[in-house]
């Protein structure tokens, strides 16, 4: 991981690519944690939690995530990401998101895994706005679930 200070746009710029680095650990999405999602959103939808009538009535033929608890798996499937380390700031505040796309199901019981890339910095008042950008794959898939574009505002 290379560090890279927080005011360095240079810096943050150069590392910035087009292409995803290399995927990080994977995890297993389990009925347990949909059905857990699902009581903690109130998100109730027969296609993430009826096996049953998934095997009947759905295109994928089994339960699938949410597209928002696959988003919120981001965390634990980065920590092992290759990527730039940004050092030197006072706080990294999360700004939003520019895009966010749900592109391919996640079917209970599937192994996720994310990679990375930095998309580009550019200064504003108060610090630095940094965009990069997740994918989150079923393992084994080319096309990924989410594509996520992320803007954090570190500030000195």
């Amino acid at each position: 991981m290379t560090d890279i200070r927080f005011d360095d746009l240079t810096a943050i710029n150069a590392a910035a690519s087009e292409v995803f680095g290399e995927f990080g650990d994977s995890l297993e999405v389990t009925q347990a944690m949909i059905s857990q999602f699902a009581d903690l959103t109130d998100d109730h939808q027969w296609i993430h939690l009826d096996a049953e009538r998934c095997a009947k009535e759905s295109p994928f033929g089994v339960p699938v995530a949410h597209g928002f608890l696959t988003l919120s798996l981001l965390p634990p499937l980065m920590r092992n990401v290759p990527n730039i380390s940004i050092v030197g700031h006072a706080a990294g505040v999360n700004f939003g998101a520019e895009s966010l796309r749900f592109i391919a199901p996640v079917p209970v019981g599937s192994r996720i895994a994310a990679r990375a890339r930095v998309v580009g910095a550019v200064a504003r008042s108060g610090g630095t706005l940094m965009t990069s950008e997740a994918a989150i794959h079923v393992v084994g898939n080319e096309k990924p679930s989410v594509l996520y574009r992320l803007q954090v505002l570190y500030r000195g």
